[in-house]
């Protein structure tokens, strides 16, 4: 029984290239989430998702890979913030805020004066189930792309994230690093489209390496807790879609957040169940210990 359960959707052509396109795009999301939020870059993420609709828009007029327009104008945006940043009082929180909030309308503009809507209105929600193999084969290089800067740079990165300063004083260049993070972020984010849309792609982007945060001290594990709870995720997500005939990308991302909630209430040294736990523990240990001291007293 659960075999046929596992077995009848890898039938299909379309479901085994969308569990393969999702875990990749799950992987790598993840790996990049633990550094999005150690650095505190959450919001990053979501102006980079949204600020790539204009990109996409036109790269669909021009009969063009979405992946090329969409990543341009998250290097776009990228920019954008940090020249607003620096030339202008503007605090980065107000610049990812008009950047991507005026990016992403003029993307819905654009759409709303293109003819034919359908396509891209499964780039602004997923399409999974509709990948192409030409898709799945540019979502593959554009991951491992991703994935190898990521890889190769992991300490460099991980030190500006734990302490720019000091990798500034060993000879890093903390400015370098961040663009360098923020190319990768605008990549990724590029990747996760064919997932699960521009709406939602900022949630692939931070809940597995908060999850991951959650569960561990150690950067290093959250390395790979992260990419394997969320390729996890994914695979139940897309399985479920095929089973209650629901969007796949949107069960991918209630997937992750009720892994999520799980993790906050039940992790063992930051669930709030947990840590409760302990402190009554500590507080009968303590009121024991207090009442065994007058008694021989």
């Amino acid at each position: 029984m659960i075999w046929d359960w596992i077995a009848e959707p890898l039938q299909y052509d379309f479901m085994v290239r969308a569990l393969v396109t999702t875990v990749i795009a799950a992987v790598v999301c993840a790996l990049l989430s633990c550094w999005l939020v150690l650095v505190g870059w959450s919001l990053m993420g979501d102006a980079v998702s949204h600020a790539v609709l204009p990109g996409v828009v036109i790269a669909y007029v021009l009969g063009a890979p979405f992946a090329i327009g969409a990543l341009v104008f998250g290097l776009l945006a990228v920019a954008l913030i940090g020249l607003i940043r620096g030339t202008s009082r503007v605090k980065e929180d107000a610049a990812i805020g008009i950047v991507f909030s005026t990016l992403f309308a003029l993307g819905l503009v654009m759409i709303s004066m293109t003819p034919s809507q359908t396509d891209l209105n499964h780039i602004i929600f997923g399409n999974i189930l509709g990948v192409s193999d030409a898709d799945l084969l540019q979502i593959a290089i554009l991951a491992a792309v991703a994935f190898t800067v990521l890889v190769v740079k992991r300490r460099d990165l991980t030190l500006y994230a734990f302490d720019p300063t000091h990798a500034f004083a060993i000879g890093l260049s903390p400015r370098m690093l961040g663009a360098l993070l923020l190319g990768v972020l605008a990549l990724t984010a590029v990747v996760a489209l064919q997932v699960v849309g521009v709406v939602l792609v900022v949630a692939m982007l931070i809940i597995p390496g908060a999850t991951a945060y959650l569960l561990t001290d150690r950067f290093g594990r959250m390395l790979v807790i992260a990419p394997v709870l969320s390729a996890a995720c994914s695979v139940v997500g897309i399985y479920l879609s095929y089973w209650i005939d629901a969007a796949s990308g949107g069960l991918v991302v209630v997937v992750q957040g009720c892994v999520f909630a799980l993790v906050y209430l039940f992790s063992p040294r930051q669930g709030v169940i947990g840590r409760r736990l302990r402190q009554r523990n500590a507080l009968r240990s303590g009121g024991a210990a207090v009442r065994g001291h007058h008694g021989s007293a």
